[in-house]
């Protein structure tokens, strides 16, 4: 490995490091340990760029790397890409954020370099990507080659993201069958986060389609095989699982469109209820107003009977009301 040294103390920021074999086996390094760099097979060094340690390491230290692909390594550069030049791979992808025991929704970033016998990879939050792929490595899974490796990576952001979208096609059956049922309670807001969440891994998964399809178009001959990825095979996976986030994300619309005209048809009912009964009341409201007024000439005021004659104008001025309602079809 030309222009690599070894490492008199251990690597700052260094999460974890595998030296990966000719024959395709990993052997895991104790990153509190000085790295040979110089020793033959792949290596795969794996940074927390949150630590600056590690990127004034990275920025000092000789590992082989080109420039401009380390000038990218080291930005703050987000935006999805992927470049081959001078005999390496570089670039920056999406991946979701990982919580100690669970996947969030929230998007990271990882950046890597990849040379024929180095593969160097970061991210400020931990990613479910590379964990995996660290994992599966643990494992005793073999790899061939450093785009075997990166392959590796990206099946897993996009394994990570089939099963966010197994679980958003889950609940989307559930919220249906409640929509259908009229048990619209509460629904709004679940129906805002999956719809927001289906956005989210749209926006990203687009990102990463295109990055693989423009690496798909980019003449990779003069590339050396061990950097040769399959891009148009990742490109279609890719588009799959975002055509799929897609039809759930307009199924989520329409959920919501429905859910919508439902709501506004039960605020209509009660709105028409409580127009009946303003009506129906109406008419004995105004009689006892009428006999509430304390003037002279209120009729009935010297009938023995006059409390009750009042009480069936009452009923009788709500009857009729009724009774001109049910006619002219307001009433149903």
């Amino acid at each position: 490995m030309a222009g690599l040294t070894e490492s008199a103390a251990p690597i700052p920021g260094l999460i974890w490091a595998f030296r990966i074999h000719d024959d395709g086996q990993s052997e895991p390094l104790n990153v509190d340990q000085p790295i040979d760099l110089r020793h033959d097979g792949l290596l795969w060094l794996h940074f927390n760029l949150a630590d600056m340690r590690a990127q004034q390491w990275l920025s000092t230290t000789d590992v082989g790397l080109p420039a401009v692909a380390k000038t990218l390594f080291l930005s703050n550069d987000n935006f999805q890409q992927m470049h081959n030049a001078d005999d390496s791979v570089y670039g920056v992808i999406a991946d979701l954020v990982r919580a100690i025991d669970h996947v969030t929704e929230e998007t990271g970033f990882l950046r890597f370099v990849m040379t024929e016998r180095l593969l160097v990879s970061g991210r400020v939050h931990a990613l479910c990507s590379v964990d995996a792929t660290r994992r599966v490595l643990e494992g005793g899974q073999r790899i061939g080659s450093a785009a075997a490796l990166l392959e590796t990576i990206v099946e897993y952001v996009a394994e990570t993201m089939e099963r966010i979208a197994d679980r958003i096609d889950e609940e989307l059956d559930a919220f249906e069958e409640r929509v259908l049922s009229d048990d619209t309670v509460d629904l709004r807001k679940d129906l805002g986060r999956l719809r927001r969440t289906c956005v989210r891994l749209h926006r990203q998964l687009s990102g990463l389609r295109f990055t693989f399809h423009r690496l798909e178009q980019q003449d990779s001959e003069a590339l050396k095989p061990a950097l040769r990825l399959r891009a148009g095979k990742l490109a279609q996976r890719l588009d799959a699982l975002d055509h799929a986030i897609v039809e759930m994300r307009e199924r989520s619309r329409l959920l919501q469109e429905e859910l919508q005209l439902k709501i506004e048809e039960q605020s209509n009912k009660s709105l028409h209820l409580l127009s009946v009964l303003t009506a129906l009341l109406l008419p004995p409201t105004l009689i006892t107003g009428i006999f509430g007024m304390n003037t002279k000439g209120l009729p009935l005021t010297d009938v023995d009977e006059g409390f009750l004659w009042a009480s069936g104008l009452i009923v009788g001025s709500s009857a009729l009301a009724y009774y001109i309602m049910k006619r002219l079809g307001i009433m149903r």
